[in-house]
């Protein structure tokens, strides 16, 4: 299999905020930039001891007019106290990195991305550093005619980054595209300086308050608490569940699972490996505390799924459950979550490893093809199906 990394070179590293700093990167061939769709993050090779880690970052730039890809990054310190070892990548980034330097990088991935075919108006809701993919998409929006308006929540001015290009497109939009600033601990210069618009969290009375009626695409992003608080909120408004978008620590409707439960403590992936944790908009902090996943890089490919075939059918000898694809079903994860199954995983895309599995019997394909090859008996189910019948070790 081909490696699908290039060498990017650090053209600018530039300060965001207290905590957030972006990255300009331009390909060292010359050649032109990757593609990429609004809400998709690059992949990045990080050294780790004798190894290296993959860790992943949301493109925050203007996927269709910046002559680089940009990825704003947070510095992950862990909390005091603890035996987890601060972020692996935005450390390095952050300390080590510097303009000049050159990076391994891996093409955009992730389906987390803008509907640029619809007409509808869009609510961004974002929490903290899960700005970063609403940004791309905003910067879109803001040469289409769609009415926009974002929310952004976040501890204090200190620490929000790219607050100045969100009040930038707004200001520059004749009131087609509204931001608001929600502060949760605002300092004495957000006040001095009016750097927010509201005290406290964005709540069902905020959005009422804020958000006219309208028939709203809703892209979500930010904290497990922030997306299950703001799901239950937006659900209860009337939105309909199938215009929320969003990408998690889950299944497709591991959000809805969440909401419908009483608030407690958020819940990660079984075996989350913090090189997932890293990724922007798949925030769940207690994913830090598993080791990370020392994997190389290999070729990306078309995400889109085949039809279901008759006969395609995947036996989990552990479980002793059998169950048929169907055209609706994309993947083999999907297809064991559907019959009740709960397999770890994590990235959901074929980078993290976290939910291989021993091929006892059987063909398998890849409707995306995985970072790194799997060794041979091993599948990633996460996007993986069967050829015909499997036997899985599940």
């Amino acid at each position: 299999m081909a490696d699908a990394f290039r060498r990017f070179r650090v053209a600018a590293k530039v300060r965001e905020s207290d905590v957030v700093t972006s990255f300009h990167l331009t390909p060292v061939d010359g050649g032109p930039l990757w593609q990429a769709l609004p809400g998709q993050y690059l992949t990045l090779r990080v050294p780790n001891g004798d190894g290296s880690v993959l860790k992943t970052y949301s493109l925050s730039g203007d996927v269709q007019l910046d002559s680089f890809h940009r990825i704003s990054v947070k510095r992950e310190c862990a909390p005091d106290g603890s035996e987890v070892p601060d972020g692996v990548g935005s450390c390095w980034l952050h300390d080590h990195v510097g303009e000049g330097d050159t990076l391994d990088i891996a093409p955009p991935r992730g389906g987390f991305v803008l509907d640029q075919d619809s007409t509808r108006p869009v609510l961004l809701l974002a929490g903290g550093i899960g700005i970063t993919p609403l940004l791309a998409m905003a910067k879109v929006l803001s040469r289409a005619k769609r009415r926009v308006r974002i929310f952004h929540a976040c501890e204090n001015g200190d620490v929000q980054a790219l607050g100045p290009e969100l009040k930038a497109l707004a200001d520059a939009s004749e009131g087609r595209i509204t931001l608001h600033v929600t502060h949760r601990a605002p300092t004495g210069r957000d006040r001095a300086e009016a750097r927010f618009d509201s005290e406290g969290v964005i709540d069902k009375a905020l959005l009422q308050a804020h958000l006219p009626l309208d028939d709203y695409e809703v892209y979500l992003c930010g904290p497990t608490g922030f997306m299950v608080a703001l799901y239950r909120t937006l659900t209860a408004l009337g939105i309909d569940r199938s215009r929320i978008a969003y990408e998690f620590f889950g299944t497709a409707s591991s959000l809805e699972t969440l909401a419908a439960k009483p608030v407690s403590g958020t819940r990660a992936a079984s075996q989350a490996p913090k090189a997932i944790a890293a990724l922007v908009n798949l925030t769940d902090p207690e994913a830090w505390a598993v080791p990370e996943t020392l994997v190389p890089m290999a070729s990306d490919r078309n995400r889109e799924a085949p039809d279901g075939a008759a006969g395609d059918t995947v036996h989990f000898s552990r479980s002793g459950v059998t169950a048929t694809m169907g055209g609706d079903v994309r993947t083999i994860l999907e297809l064991a979550e559907g019959a009740g199954l709960e397999p770890d995983f994590s990235c959901r895309s074929g980078i993290c490893n976290t939910c291989r599995c021993t091929l006892v019997e059987g063909t398998v394909s890849y409707v995306e093809e995985p970072l790194e090859t799997p060794p041979t008996g091993q599948v990633l189910i996460c996007c993986a199906r069967p050829e015909g019948r499997v036997v899985l070790e599940l």
